[in-house]
């Protein structure tokens, strides 16, 4: 069972790096997409099923949205740039594809076999009991997180305001 975790890492890691090193943006958010359904993924084979419904409806639902209206907004790709359907379709759709192909190969094997590790329990938790952790024990990582959240917001106001010249940065 063990290998199904680290399968599901490697391609957490695998999209994590082509988001970086992606020169499109579109091409980052759906390799962001794929990242982050692979670490909800972890997340429930580590026992953390809350944990993985959250990710999936929040940052690949939610915040996902949000970039997604950002890059129309701020039209990150230009216009100069001739799109073959093709080629595009091929370079956008197919590494992701191949990723969440994999991904959901692993939890239909899960489904299938029923395999689950014995030393993982998996429980009901309130969200209550939730509420209390995050603001009781977890209250520094909390709020350094939302720090670190309100900074990348500013940085991507501040990179995205254009110059006196009527460009983007």
């Amino acid at each position: 069972m063990d290998w199904v975790f680290y399968f599901a890492a490697l391609v957490a890691f695998i999209a994590s790096i082509k988001v970086v090193t992606s020169a499109n943006a579109i091409h980052a958010l759906l390799y962001l997409v794929v990242s982050l359904l692979a670490v909800a993924f972890c997340f429930y084979l580590l026992g953390a099923p809350f944990a993985a419904g959250l990710e999936v409806i929040v940052y690949a639902g939610a915040i996902l949205v949000l970039f997604v209206f950002a890059v129309m907004m701020f039209d990150l790709q230009g216009d100069n740039q001739p799109v073959l359907f093709q080629q595009s379709w091929l370079a956008t759709w197919f590494g992701p594809l191949i990723l969440t192909l994999t991904l959901a190969m692993l939890l239909a094997y899960i489904l299938v076999t029923g395999a689950t590790d014995s030393h993982i329990e998996v429980g009901v938790v309130s969200a209550k009991q939730v509420g209390i952790a995050l603001y009781g024990p977890y209250l520094l990582a909390v709020e350094i997180a939302s720090f670190l959240l309100l900074a990348g917001l500013l940085a991507g106001y501040h990179f995205a305001k254009s110059t006196s010249e009527g460009e983007h940065r």
